[in-house]
């Protein structure tokens, strides 16, 4: 005998999958129905809409995604980034891809007091501390830099790739990640 979920894993499901199809604007109401449950769920776990979105984002983390990814290239630093552009051009290319959720929430939600705003740039700061510890293992010169050098390659694929799928801007990306992995500190 299975156990049916709760009403808060429901409401997180639901929204997970309705949010990345239609966007933070998707209708509580779509959320509730879907979750099957009452919207008194909705303000009893999460105070309305705007605290589950911000707890769709915390849990919605790629950042292990990518560290699943690095992990499964192995120890070299460098392949360990290339395999993120390699999972990001698979990732992109699949027809259910909506591109990056995180930066369609930050976009969309213009009230510079929304929780969800926090969560998008903790986000994007562990993303950043990532990979920053990979160009060091590397020995790239600006480790802090060559992280965001690689952040803009990849939120530029995820953007690109959702106004044309077909071009797999994936693999521009990683020529272009290749150069920044080729810097070598000249200590």
């Amino acid at each position: 005998m299975t156990t049916r979920p709760g009403p808060r894993e429901r409401l997180l499901a639901a929204a997970h999958d309705l949010m990345y199809a239609q966007g933070v604007h998707v209708g509580v109401d779509a959320i509730l129905k879907e979750a099957d449950v009452a919207r008194r769920s909705l303000y009893q776990h999460f105070g309305g809409k705007d605290g589950l979105i911000a707890e769709v984002l915390r849990t919605a983390s790629s950042e292990d995604r990518y560290r699943r990814t690095m992990d499964a290239a192995g120890e070299d630093p460098r392949q360990r980034v290339l395999a993120v552009f390699d999972e990001l051009d698979r990732i992109t290319t699949q027809p259910s891809f909506r591109g990056c959720r995180h930066t369609s929430a930050e976009l969309a939600l213009t009230d510079p007091t929304h929780p969800a705003h926090d969560e998008v740039r903790a986000y994007k700061s562990g993303l950043h501390d990532l990979f920053a510890a990979e160009l060091t293992r590397n020995g790239h010169p600006d480790p802090n830099l060559g992280a965001d050098q690689l952040l803009v390659l990849i939120d530029g694929v995820l953007a690109h790739a959702v106004t044309r799928p077909d071009a797999r801007p994936a693999l521009a990306a990683r020529a272009m990640a290749e150069v920044i992995l080729g810097q070598k500190s000249r200590l």
